[in-house]
C-alpha cells in the first residue's frame, strides 16, 4: 500500500479533511485542491530528493575556508521546494501563501520526510518565518519572514550553547544596546550580541541569499550582571548578511562566524554548526566601536518584549516537535517500505508443514514466515499508527487557528498534552520499526548495499532533536497533565471514552474498547500516584516510562479510531485492522510495567549513588 493511498484514507475516510474547506479562510480550496498539492509534492519528492538520499549521505557538507559546499542535489531541491510555494502553504495570500490548511502541509511535508530527511524540506525557515509573523513588528514581518517564505532567504533558531545544551537557563549568550539612539533602528531595537551557540542546523550554507538566525540571549539587568533563570532570556533576529528597511542586501557581513561542522550519525545532508557571534573576525562599523568594542557583535534586532524570548521561541520550538514526528514517522515508513519489498522477493528457508520442514520443496519467501510477518505488523503498527497521530495533531491546530472559540482552546490545550507524545512516541517506536527493517534484511540489511541502514542512522537523531526523551517526559508529567488543574487531560480523555463507546457496539472492536479504557484507567491512576506526595523529586523520577506508557496508551487510542473508519471490506483496511489488533495484543499490554515504578514512585534509579556505576 502507497504513502498516497494510507494519506488519502487518514485524511478524507478518518479526519474528514475536505470539510476544512467550509471555513472561510479555506473556501477557495476542495479535496481537487488538496490533491493537486499533494501530487506536485509526490513528484518533486521523487524527482529531486529520493535519488539523492544516498549522495548526500556520503557527500557530507564541507568547509572549504569560505563557505560550505553542499552536493548540487541540495541546491536544485531546495529551488525546487521555494518555488513550489511550501515554504508558505499555510500563510494569507497578502503574504504570498496559498492559505492550505496545516493538515494539509503537514501531510504534503510527508512525502520529502520520506524521500530524504537529510536534504530536508525547510521545517525551520518556516518555523522561524512563523514565530516572526506572530510576535516580529511589521518590518520585521516584510524584510525577514516574507523572505524567508519566498525562498529568498533561509531561517535557524539558536538555543543551544557548548555549556548549555537544553539547560537553557544557562545561556551566557549576551545582548547590549548598540548605541544611545538603538532603540530607534526601523528594524527593530537594535543589540550587539556576543557568545556561542551549538547544534544549529542549516546554520551555514550557500542555498539561500541569506540566513536569519533566531538568537536566545541575556540583555543584563541594571547591575550589569546577567539575570539568572529563563526570565533573563531575550530573543533577537540575526541575519547573517546586514539588509536595510527594503530587505536589500547591504554588502556588509554581520559578525557571525562558523567554528565548525558537527559530523552526525545521521541527517548528514543538512549542515550542522557552531556559531560565534561577536567574536569580531567580521566586525561591523568599526569606527563607531560599539558595546565589544572595535565593531566586534553581532548585530541583532529584539523580537517581542524584552526577557519574553522563550515565550516567543516555544512558537517556533513546538512546531519543530511535531515536524520532528513526522521525520521520525516518516523514516519509520521508509523502511517498512523496504523490508516489506525485500520480504516479498527474498527466498529463504521452507515453510513448516504437518510434518515439519520437507527439504525437497522449494524454498519459500520470507514473508510467509510468522516471525518476518510479526516484524512487518510491528512496523506497520508502529509507523501507520504514528503518521495518524501526527495528522490528528495537525487537525488540531487547523482547530486551534479557524475553530468556534470554544473548540480552539479545546484544540490549544489538547496539543499541549499530546506535543510531546507527537514529538516522542514516533522517535522511539519509528526508531525501533527501523531496526526492525534491518532485521528483516538479516546480514544485507547492515550492509550499505540496502537503505534501510541510513534510515536507522538517521532517525536515531530524533530521540534527542528538539527536546530529549527525558526533556519531554518531564514536560509531560510535570507540566503539561497538570495545566488548567488537569483540564487537558480530561479533554482527552472525553476523547478516547468516546471513541470506546463507539467501538464497544462493534462486535470485532469490542475488546479492544475494554482494553483501551482500562489503559486509560491505569493512567489516570498512575498520574495521581506519582504526585499523591507532592514531591517533584519523586514524581518526575520515572517520568520516561510514564511518557512511554501514556504513549501506547494514546496510540490505542488512535488505533481504535482508525478502525472505526476502516469497517469495509477490502485488503488495505482489512492490514489496518490487523495492525490495530497487533497494537492492542502485542503492545498497549507493556504499559503494566511502565506503569508500575510510577505508581510505586520507584527510586532505584534516581536514589542510586554515583560510585555504584
Amino acid at each position: 500500500m502507497s504513502l498516497r493511498s494510507t494519506l488519502d484514507f487518514l485524511l478524507y475516510d478518518w479526519l474528514d479533511a475536505e470539510s476544512l474547506s467550509e471555513r472561510e479562510r479555506f473556501a477557495d480550496h476542495s479535496r481537487s485542491t488538496f490533491d493537486a498539492v499533494f501530487d506536485t509534492c509526490e513528484r518533486m519528492a521523487r524527482e529531486k530528493y529520493a535519488p539523492f538520499n544516498r549522495l548526500v549521505d556520503q557527500q557530507e557538507p564541507q568547509f572549504d575556508g569560505d563557505k560550505v559546499i553542499l552536493p548540487a542535489a541540495t541546491h536544485e531541491a531546495q529551488k525546487a521546494y521555494a518555488v513550489s510555494g511550501m515554504l508558505s502553504a499555510s500563510q494569507d495570500y497578502e503574504d504570498g501563501g496559498m492559505q492550505l490548511p496545516y493538515t494539509v502541509e503537514a501531510a504534503a511535508n510527508s512525502f520529502f520526510a520520506m524521500a530524504s530527511v537529510s536534504i530536508g524540506s525547510g521545517m525551520l525557515t518556516t518555523g522561524n518565518a512563523n514565530l516572526l509573523m506572530v510576535h516580529g513588528t511589521a518590518l520585521q514581518k516584510a524584510v525577514f519572514a516574507r523572505n524567508e517564505f519566498s525562498g529568498r532567504f533561509s531561517g535557524t533558531m539558536c538555543l543551544s550553547e557548548p555549556q548549555a545544551g537544553s539547560s537553557l537557563s544557562d545561556i551566557a549568550t549576551r545582548a547590549l544596546p548598540d548605541g544611545d539612539d538603538f532603540e530607534n533602528d526601523p528594524l527593530g531595537p537594535r543589540y550587539r550580541l556576543r557568545g556561542n551557540k551549538m547544534w544549529i542546523s542549516a546554520g551555514e550554507h550557500e542555498l539561500t541569499e541569506n540566513i536569519i538566525h533566531l538568537v536566545l540571549a541575556k540583555i543584563p539587568g541594571p547591575d550589569g550582571k546577567l539575570i539568572a533563570g529563563t526570565r533573563g532570556i531575550s530573543l533577537f533576529v540575526v541575519p547573517k548578511k546586514l539588509v536595510d528597511s527594503q530587505g536589500q542586501l547591504t554588502g556588509v557581513r554581520n559578525d557571525v562566524a562558523l567554528a565548525g561542522l558537527n559530523h552526525k550519525l545521521g541527517w548528514r545532508g543538512t549542515t550542522n554548526t557552531l556559531l560565534n557571534f561577536g567574536e569580531g573576525k567580521f566586525p561591523v562599523n568599526p569606527e563607531a566601536g560599539g558595546p565589544f568594542g572595535n565593531g566586534a557583535g553581532a548585530v541583532g534586532y529584539l523580537v517581542g518584549k524584552p526577557h519574553e524570548g522563550l515565550h516567543c521561541m516555544f512558537h517556533v520550538m513546538n512546531e519543530a516537535r511535531i515536524g520532528v514526528g513526522i521525520a521520525a514517522t516518516m523514516l519509520g515508513m521508509a523502511g517498512y517500505h523496504a523490508s516489506l519489498d525485500y520480504a516479498k522477493n527474498r527466498p529463504q528457508g521452507r515453510a513448516l508443514g504437518p510434518g515439519g520442514k520437507d527439504a525437497s520443496k522449494p524454498q519459500v519467501r520470507i514473508i510467509e514466515h510468522a516471525d518476518v510477518k510479526r516484524m512487518l505488523l510491528a512496523q506497520k503498527a508502529y509507523c501507520e499508527g504514528a503518521l495518524a497521530l501526527e495528522l490528528y495533531c495537525a487537525r488540531l491546530v487547523d482547530e486551534q487557528h479557524t475553530g468556534v472559540p470554544a473548540a480552539a482552546d479545546d484544540a490549544r490545550l489538547l496539543l499541549e498534552v499530546l506535543t510531546p507524545i507527537a514529538k516522542s512516541w514516533p522517535s522511539e517506536w519509528c526508531l525501533e520499526a527501523n531496526s526492525l527493517a534491518i532485521q528483516v534484511h538479516g546480514g544485507y540489511g547492515y550492509t550499505r548495499d540496502f537503505p534501510v541502514e541510513q534510515y536507522w542512522r538517521d532517525n536515531r537523531l530524533n530521540m534527542i532533536h528538539e527536546g530529549t526523551h527525558g526533556i519531554q517526559a518531564t514536560d509531560l508529567l510535570g507540566r503539561k497533565v497538570l495545566m488548567e488543574k488537569g483540564r487537558g487531560l480530561r479533554l482527552l480523555a472525553e476523547r478516547v471514552e468516546a471513541t470506546a463507546r463507539r467501538a464497544a457496539s462493534v462486535p470485532v472492536l469490542e475488546a479492544h474498547a475494554e482494553a483501551l479504557l482500562a489503559a486509560w484507567q491505569q493512567i489516570e491512576s498512575a498520574t495521581r500516584a506519582t504526585w499523591s506526595t507532592g514531591e517533584p523529586g519523586q514524581a518526575l523520577a520515572n517520568a520516561v516510562p510514564y511518557m512511554q506508557a501514556f504513549g501506547h496508551t494514546v496510540l490505542a487510542w488512535i488505533w481504535l479510531d482508525v478502525a472505526l473508519a476502516a469497517q469495509s471490506a477490502d485488503a488495505a483496511n482489512a492490514g489496518r485492522l490487523a495492525a490495530a489488533r497487533y497494537f492492542f495484543h502485542y503492545e498497549l499490554p507493556k504499559i503494566g510495567a511502565w506503569l508500575g515504578v510510577v505508581e510505586r514512585r520507584d527510586m532505584t534509579c534516581a536514589e542510586l549513588p554515583e560510585e555504584a556505576f
